[in-house]
């Protein structure tokens, strides 16, 4: 087996699948990005969630999306009817992974987090699946085929998934005006929340250490005035203190250099018009959510072209245990 070759045609293999996913974006990238930033500017946060493979790549949006001040959680699906529900509150925002969109464990869980007042937005391969159906925005992740040379393992998949994170971390990020500083805020520690955070005040030097002399000094000078103090340069200054030039050791080879810088009557006298309504694939939470909502007993089922194809009780749903 040729390493290199195969190792290069793994690359291809995913790069290949970002290029159709960039070319695929659409209207369902600009509505879930609308929802996430909603949340986010009504002091809502994200809750991440996915199974296996989506699960880690979860945990990974999740750091970017926080470390871009996004506030994200992730939730674990396994704990999650155990008492980690707690995360999701109303006016959240959740991202649901899952390549197929038929992953039971995560279809278990949605009419839970359903029963919160929260916005759905599904990274699946399959629109139209059981996850795209019940989602508010579907971010299509699809790929032709896995980088896996049985096609198998989450390859090609997975890598869509985490730079459609990435991709919606760094809208948000635009959106929402984060800037290098804020961006350090939330990295105060290692190299990049120095560099971000130091001030020049913080690190120049001054007084005693500053190697200085006047315009009328010799070369000597200076050099002595850098030696004293171990520096690279010397400041040269006029009698009033202002700045005449710079004299350093590389002047003789490189020049001078700078440092850049969101009712009997007829009923239609009694009725109420435009109902409230659910559409027939709906989740019974969304029924028991919109029951609460409005403060009413009944809902009707309308469905896609409008027309009334069923009436759900509050009855119905301690009936059939939904609450």
């Amino acid at each position: 087996m040729d390493i290199l070759a195969r190792a290069r045609k793994v690359i291809e293999l995913e790069a290949r699948g970002l290029d159709r996913m960039a070319r695929r974006l659409g209207e369902g990238f600009t509505t879930g990005v609308n929802l996430l930033l909603e949340a986010l500017e009504s002091n809502g946060k994200i809750v991440v969630v996915g199974i296996g493979k989506s699960g880690n790549i979860g945990h990974k949006i999740a750091a970017t999306l926080n470390s871009t001040g996004s506030t994200a959680v992730v939730l674990n699906s396994q704990n999650a009817l155990h008492g980690d529900l707690g995360l999701v509150s109303d006016g959240d925002a959740v991202i649901a992974l899952s390549y197929s969109g038929e992953t039971r464990e995560l279809l278990d869980l949605l009419p839970y987090i359903k029963r919160f007042d929260v916005r759905l937005v599904a990274l699946t391969g399959e629109p139209d699946s059981t996850l795209g159906r019940l989602s508010d925005a579907v971010l299509d992740t699809s790929v032709e085929r896995e980088a896996c040379p049985l096609n198998l393992a989450p390859t090609s998949s997975s890598t869509a998934m985490l730079v459609m994170g990435d991709a919606l971390a760094m809208v948000l990020l635009e959106a929402r005006g984060f800037t290098k500083e804020d961006f350090a805020r939330y990295h105060p520690g290692g190299a990049l929340g120095r560099a971000l955070l130091t001030r020049v005040a913080d690190i120049m030097r001054a007084g005693e250490s500053l190697p200085n002399v006047g315009p009328g000094a010799t070369v000597l000078d200076a050099v002595q005035a850098m030696n004293r103090v171990r520096a690279g340069a010397c400041v040269v200054t006029n009698a009033t203190g202002g700045l005449a030039g710079i004299f350093t050791h590389g002047d003789f080879a490189r020049g001078y250099t700078r440092d850049p810088l969101l009712g009997k009557k007829p009923v239609e006298a009694l009725m109420t018009p435009e109902p409230v309504t659910l559409q027939a694939d709906s989740l019974a939470v969304e029924a028991l959510k919109t029951l609460g909502q409005h403060r009413i007993d009944d809902v009707v089922v309308v469905d896609a072209n409008g027309r009334a194809v069923g009436l759900v009780d509050t009855q119905d749903l301690a009936r059939f245990k939904v609450v």
